[in-house]
């Protein structure tokens, strides 16, 4: 049995690629960015003794590790996926 989507069924599927992949990019732009800012402010703050905002600035930093974490796994997940449906 052969399934999976049918992206061709679907008008304007390249206009929605394209979407979907400057989306993405922009996620992983914004992850990379705040992944350094913030690790300039722990940095700082850190060696400044203000904890409250080193604290804040580590929290940033392991979120925005997630977010280019879940970003870059989605592509491979969906993948993943697709590649599965099509051999069930």
């Amino acid at each position: 049995m052969d399934v999976f989507p049918d992206f061709g069924g679907v008008g304007g599927a390249a206009e929605l690629r394209s979407i979907v992949g400057a989306l993405l990019m922009f996620v992983l732009v914004t992850a990379v960015l705040m992944l350094i800012i913030c690790a300039i402010v722990w940095a700082i703050a850190s060696s400044t003794g203000n904890y409250q905002t080193a604290t804040k600035a580590r929290t940033g930093l392991f979120v925005a590790i997630g977010a280019a974490a879940l970003a870059g796994a989605g592509v491979a997940w969906v993948n993943f996926l697709l590649d599965l449906g099509a051999e069930l």
